[in-house]
């Protein structure tokens, strides 16, 4: 039975030679790299079924310091800022159940929510 023979490129910069191709088989399985090793597989961790909570939402008259909505959904903080004048007369904080305390949004999330101003459909109920 003849020999099949194959041209192998893994040489080290001297160039390509001819081998048996059961000498290529054989190597291919050695490939391993000494110390190194795959980690473990596991199966990705479960979403949890509940929904989370709406955020909370509190919009504040910057001029007399007075509530304007107070522990709102966004929808709630979109309509308190309908009545408002201008962006720059509130500020709006969200609640951040993590560190269990409010945080003021920032100019750029306070416009975000202001965009949405006459857009909500009216209220019912």
């Amino acid at each position: 039975m003849a020999k099949t023979w194959v041209l192998d490129t893994e040489t080290k910069g001297t160039g390509a030679e001819m081998v048996p191709l059961e000498k290529v088989l054989r190597k291919s399985g050695s490939d391993a790299v000494p110390g190194f090793a795959f980690p473990e597989l596991r199966e990705p961790p479960r979403a949890s079924a509940e929904a989370p909570a709406p955020r909370k939402f509190r919009v504040i008259d910057v001029m007399s310091r007075r509530a304007l909505a107070d522990e709102v959904d966004a929808r709630g903080a979109v309509r308190a800022l309908e009545s408002v004048r201008s962006v720059v007369d509130v500020t709006v904080h969200v609640w951040e159940p993590v560190g269990e305390r409010w945080r003021r949004l920032t100019f750029e999330e306070t416009t975000l929510l202001w965009e949405y101003r006459g857009r909500l459909e009216p209220a019912t109920g």
